[in-house]
């Protein structure tokens, strides 16, 4: 029988092939046929339905009052703010750019679950993360160059998105010892589909769905049914087996798969925009960012 703990490193593999993905496949239908907001909105939505469902059909458990502010802030920045700030930078930024800079979340979670937590530090978890944040600065300084897609802002709003998710990992974390984790994952949806509700309704209102393919519809339910309702699903599965260092830790896969996917797309397509950064470095980069990756996951048996 496997153990919870492998199931939940399978899920993590699993949340971050799909997160991989998304980044170019997101990044195809804005905001030519979409807005980044209106997307969000969609994509809560949509979530809130699926998550409600099966949480009236399975799950028969209600919230503690004291525990809804709680889900309410993990609404704002793991429902809400995150998503944002991600489809807003992934619109003006280029994938790779946001595939790197997402990498910091790892650090950001450590130090929350330092404080937050108390969690201990391990060897295996600096040494790691050290790897990893390694392999992201290679990344940066040699191999991502400031042209094409690249944008300061984009990247910005990418990286407050990182601040915002390291962040819902952690206080979630607290939550996942009292409630099952649909529970937890649907009130966070929920808040945060009211926080963006203001904000999207008129972009929503005014998108052209007239104009939209059958491929627009496929990168639309991509980002839903995978990128949210399995990838959320299959974190917060994670986070019920695993410290939230470990669980962030997997994001450091995420330049190493986009960057696959940006070298079949430079390959097959005639003229691709990311076919430039393409690069040996950015090749050893994504090497030591697995290996980081390997190191913080293993069970820890070294305490500083």
């Amino acid at each position: 029988m496997i153990k919870d703990t492998t199931k939940a490193h399978l899920a993590l593999l699993g949340a971050n092939l799909i997160y991989g993905a998304n980044y170019i496949i997101a990044k195809g239908v804005m905001p030519n046929k979409i807005g980044p907001t209106a997307f969000v909105f969609l994509r809560l939505a949509f979530c809130v339905l699926l998550f409600w469902g099966i949480k009236f059909l399975f799950i028969k458990e209600k919230v503690a009052p004291k525990d809804i502010l709680r889900l309410a802030v993990c609404g704002l920045f793991g429902g809400a703010a995150n998503q944002l700030f991600f489809f807003h930078g992934i619109n003006l930024t280029s994938p790779i750019d946001a595939s790197i800079i997402m990498t910091i979340t790892p650090v950001i979670v450590l130090m929350f679950s330092y404080f937050i937590l108390k969690e201990r530090i391990t060897k295996n978890k600096i040494l790691g993360i050290i790897l990893g944040g390694s392999g992201a600065v290679f990344l940066i300084l040699y191999g991502n160059k400031a042209l094409g897609t690249s944008s300061v802002l984009g990247n910005l709003f990418v990286l407050i998105n990182a601040l915002s998710y390291g962040f819902y990992l952690v206080l979630a974390k607290t939550l996942m010892h009292k409630y099952h984790a649909i529970t937890v994952i649907s009130w966070i949806f929920l808040f945060g589909f009211i926080y963006v509700f203001p904000f999207g309704i008129n972009p929503v209102l005014n998108t052209d769905f007239a104009a939209f393919t059958t491929s627009t519809y496929l990168t639309i339910g991509y980002v839903i049914v995978f990128t949210t309702f399995f990838a959320y699903l299959f974190n917060i599965y994670a986070l019920n087996h695993l410290a939230p260092s470990v669980t962030s830790s997997y994001i450091y896969l995420q330049p190493a798969i986009n960057f696959v996917l940006v070298s079949i797309m430079a390959y097959f397509l005639v003229n691709s925009p990311y076919e430039k950064d393409i690069s040996l470095v950015k090749i050893l980069s994504c090497v030591v960012v697995a290996v980081g990756v390997y190191l913080v996951s293993r069970p820890k048996k070294n305490k500083i």
